[in-house]
């Protein structure tokens, strides 16, 4: 049997002994079957002249189903389609009816952004109070993720006076040519608080649909914590100190002295060279007179530190992955000892590409510091 000119099909088209022409023959770019949810990809095929008999139609009909690996049924639709229309795309069904008009889903959405801790169910309630139209707090959330607004945690901060903003831009403005070699130099620290039942809410845990009170999805934890310790470390390029637990009590300044600069910070003074910079936060034990006269008797400059500015200090980013070690460990401490040991081998198990990273973005720090004329920065 001679082959179609056109659609280079033997089996399918009859006419094409008779006729090499073939008097009508139509190529489809692009063919979308759904099978199981998903789409699968376009597909070229042809189709040329209606079938003579109605069997030699069937038979074909279920040889490029199988073909395609799609139903039969697909395949006599986009057929009966052809010949009635002389089309075999794919007609689209209107589905259900919007309860809500383009007007009103924009009335939506700047209620949600006038107030953003309005919950889906209170824009419900006032889109009622004003259209008269009841809607779902569904509904509210599809038309908020329409516009661009997600339900989202909002990130915690110290709060910032007009005095903070400005002695923090000032602040920036005096390093701001400060280079990552600078800054290489510098040895962050700061002390952390951390407890057996971590109040951080970021940890997510992987389960089926339907089983969110399984014991072994259950997190237990105390509504005050029952043990927590204190510890402190420093960080700098290429180096970071060892941690040390503030126990039996608070840090003094006195205790600050005899357990963090001179067994610490000292050792770091003088491999670093008259270059080295000291930096600790104001908290009241670091700025005692005691520890200025030892900083002064060993020769460690101190850096200057604006007030409430945690989030320019990138140890506090340190912090944050070490808390996220020790909740993902696959036997979570369970007593102070326990903890003690958790922190301490996790801490040592940290890549030093990591506090590198966060050392090396002090550059950008400022610079965005600047820009947001001393705000909160996204760090």
């Amino acid at each position: 049997m001679n082959s179609c000119p056109h659609c280079r099909v033997e089996s399918w088209c009859l006419d094409a002994a008779e006729d090499p022409t073939c008097r009508r023959a139509m190529r489809v770019k692009s063919f979308e079957a759904q099978s199981t949810g998903m789409k699968r990809k376009y597909e070229e095929w042809s189709i040329s002249s209606r079938p003579r008999t109605s069997t030699i139609r069937r038979r074909k009909i279920l040889d490029d189903a199988r073909e395609f690996d799609i139903a039969h049924s697909v395949v006599s639709r986009l057929w009966k389609s052809f010949k009635t229309t002389g089309m075999c795309s794919r007609r689209y069904g209107g589905g259900r009816v919007r309860s809500t008009t383009p007007a009103e889903d924009r009335y939506i959405v700047l209620s949600a952004k006038k107030n953003k801790r309005t919950t889906a169910q209170q824009v419900a309630n006032q889109f009622l109070a004003v259209s008269g139209k009841q809607i779902s707090r569904k509904t509210v959330g599809r038309r908020l993720r329409g516009g661009g607004l997600y339900a989202r945690r909002p990130v915690v901060y110290v709060p910032l006076t007009r005095q903070y903003r400005t002695a923090r831009l000032q602040w920036c403005r005096e390093h701001r040519n400060w280079t990552e070699q600078d800054w290489a130099c510098v040895l962050f620290s700061d002390e952390s608080r951390f407890s057996l039942s971590s109040d951080c809410r970021r940890q997510l845990i992987w389960r089926e649909s339907g089983t969110a009170y399984l014991p072994e999805n259950i997190q237990e934890k105390d509504r005050y914590p029952t043990c927590s310790i204190m510890v402190w470390a420093g960080i700098m390029i290429n180096g970071r100190t060892r941690q040390r637990v503030v126990a039996n009590g608070t840090m003094t300044g006195q205790r600050y002295i005899d357990e963090v600069l001179l067994p610490h910070v000292r050792l770091f003074r003088g491999a670093a060279g008259d270059k080295f910079v000291f930096m600790d936060d104001n908290a009241t034990c670091h700025r005692t007179f005691a520890v200025q006269d030892c900083l002064g008797s060993e020769g460690i400059h101190r850096l200057v530190w604006p007030a409430r500015s945690p989030d320019l200090n990138p140890i506090e980013n340190v912090w944050d992955a070490l808390g996220r070690q020790v909740a993902g460990r696959n036997y979570p401490p369970t007593n102070k000892n326990t903890l003690i040991r958790a922190l301490t081998e996790e801490w040592d198990k940290l890549p030093q590409q990591l506090l590198d990273n966060v050392v090396q973005s002090m550059v950008r720090r400022v610079e965005c510091c600047i820009t947001l004329h001393g705000r909160h920065i996204p760090h």
